[in-house]
């Protein structure tokens, strides 16, 4: 019997993996060079979390979300996503202590059961911050220049960051009933995901898929972003004006709203022109009210997450680094063998990436093997070379061959590291 990974769960392999580990050293070095600080939460957590912090009537917990029992009875879920889980650590091992502004970034797998398509998969990986304590909308503009300097960094050459404003919790009810009531003279003309979610949560018309809802969205229903409370109104405007000042080009996009219930305010989306249907890098925005629902102080939070297998699409054709080994020993006979063994491990042990072969290869064989790994250059010691106490030095590039004393070897490759 054969095995096979399970649908909608890949694996990452070289050379791809190699792409995936550049991407996530440069995130990382950015995230910590604006003072975040690593979390880490577990993939599982009780499925209450993502019910009251996402909505209950968001597709995620309606459809998606990998949920089960555990052997006590308790109702568990694969995290669907990163915001809620890094909420409850926040709260939980209080962080907020003795400074609620605190700044944190992620990077794990998240679990959805999804329709399969290009760059949308059941098991797939993001990379998160999330800042606490700050209701200014500096910290609103600072993530979106950050995630634009990031993505030009790993060398994505078009994208566009679209942005909108969803209000508060004392502007949008209004809005809503407004929406409502032009989405009820309309609801005939709806897609059946949109009529079922009419009353529990209107807003998702303008996320729908669908070509009808779309038209109407686009067309004849109101916009959020014209009906702003004044203190909201002067937010955005601040957000704009930030961007501006950090030279962080933006286009207004009205539709945004996001798939999950707990974003006010700004909110924002980076998407790819490269990436077909799925075109979003990823999103965020603020979620000023979600550490008080998840059972903490009132708290201004904001926050983005971004996909790691869409950024892979993205820069597939881009040009593949190119990664290898340092140096390939090529050793001829028991002594040399017995020799460079003990010399591969002194050069690892400095940081140095060595490899040799280990089946007695003929020395055309091991330059073949060198050559398909990249190797900077390969050390050549036969039987010769041990009566010398010298081994030969080949670049791989260059060809240009030189001899080196066994004694100046790790100084040799220290210099090149």
């Amino acid at each position: 019997m054969s095995y096979t990974s399970v649908k909608g769960m890949d694996d990452l392999c070289p050379p791809e993996s190699y792409r995936w580990a550049e991407i996530e050293k440069k995130a990382k070095a950015i995230f910590e060079s604006f003072s975040f600080s690593p979390i880490v939460t577990p993939a599982v957590e009780r499925t209450e979390l993502f019910s009251r912090g996402i909505g209950r009537a968001t597709d995620i917990v309606e459809k998606q979300m990998y949920t089960f029992l555990d052997k006590n009875g308790e109702s568990l879920s694969l995290r669907p996503e990163g915001t809620a889980p890094v909420v409850r650590a926040y709260l939980e091992h209080q962080l907020y202590h003795p400074d609620p502004y605190q700044k944190f970034y992620y990077w794990g797998p998240m679990y959805r059961y999804e329709r399969m398509q290009k760059g949308r998969y059941r098991e797939f990986h993001q990379f998160g911050v999330e800042v606490f304590g700050s209701a200014s909308y500096r910290i609103d503009a600072e993530i979106i220049f950050m995630m634009m300097h990031l993505y030009r960094e790993l060398g994505v050459k078009k994208f566009e960051i679209q942005l909108n404003s969803l209000g508060c919790h004392e502007c949008r009810p209004k809005y809503r009933e407004q929406l409502l009531k032009e989405l009820r003279g309309q609801k005939s003309a709806l897609c059946a995901d949109c009529q079922n979610r009419l009353e529990k949560n209107p807003l998702r018309t303008f996320d729908c898929k669908n070509e009808g809802c779309q038209k109407i969205a686009q067309t004849t229903l109101p916009r959020m972003v014209d009906h702003l409370c004044e203190p909201c109104k002067a937010h955005f405007e601040g957000v704009k004006t930030a961007l501006n000042q950090l030279n962080t080009p933006f286009i207004l996009n009205p539709n945004i709203v996001r798939g999950l219930d707990y974003y006010v305010r700004t909110t924002f989306e980076i998407v790819s022109g490269d990436l077909g249907a799925q075109n979003a890098l990823g999103g965020g925005g603020r979620y000023d009210g979600l550490v008080k629902e998840l059972g903490g102080k009132d708290t201004p939070a904001f926050g983005y997450a971004g996909g790691i297998e869409r950024l892979l699409l993205v820069l597939e054709n881009e040009t593949q680094p190119k990664y290898g080994v340092n140096v390939f020993v090529a050793a001829l006979g028991p002594k040399a063998q017995a020799f460079s063994y003990g010399l591969i491990h002194k050069l690892r042990l400095k940081g140095i990436k060595c490899e040799i072969d280990y089946d007695d290869s003929s020395l055309k064989a091991q330059m073949k093997k060198a050559d398909r790994m990249n190797s900077q250059c390969v050390l050549i010691i036969g039987e010769d070379e041990m009566n010398k106490g010298e081994a030969i030095l080949r670049n791989m590039s260059t060809k240009v061959q030189k001899t080196i004393p066994f004694g100046e070897i790790l100084d040799e490759f220290k210099k090149k590291s």
